[in-house]
């Protein structure tokens, strides 16, 4: 004999969640975010600082590269750019990967300062772009040698 299928009908205490209750996970959902947003940007600023410096020493380091196969370093009218695209006599490169390196990590070029023949400068501006500053706007250099 066969057994008809009978669903199962809901009570009449319906199961659910009620929008009191949705209503205080959402709100200990914010406060949570709200906690852990700020220690999270600040070592977001952190990490893009430490970038920059590594940036700015495999920068160095390429300049020295260039230095040791054209005999120079880049004029300061040549600047970073010659690192990657140049029509010089034994010019070996490219000593960098892209443009994309000639910017820190705020997307903001570096700056190339040449005095005299021997001191050679490279400098990331920080997060504002500007000179000077403090925290993440700090300035951040490397003196090529």
């Amino acid at each position: 004999m066969h057994q008809k299928y009978q669903p199962v009908m809901p009570s009449d205490k319906q199961s659910g969640y009620t929008l009191t209750e949705m209503l205080v996970v959402i709100l200990i959902i914010s406060l949570i975010a709200a906690v852990l947003t700020p220690s999270l940007l600040g070592q977001l600023s952190r990490a893009k600082a430490k970038t920059a410096l590594l940036q700015l020493d495999s920068t160095a380091t390429s300049l020295n590269l260039f230095k040791d196969d054209i005999g120079r370093y880049p004029t300061q009218d040549e600047g970073l750019k010659v690192l990657v695209t140049a029509q010089l006599p034994n010019w070996l490169g490219p000593y960098l990967k892209s443009d994309k390196a000639l910017n820190d990590p705020w997307g903001h070029p570096l700056v190339y300062k040449v005095e005299n023949d021997n001191k050679v400068e490279i400098i990331s501006l920080g997060a504002d772009g500007k000179e000077g500053g403090t925290g993440v706007n700090q300035d951040l250099s490397v003196e090529v040698q």
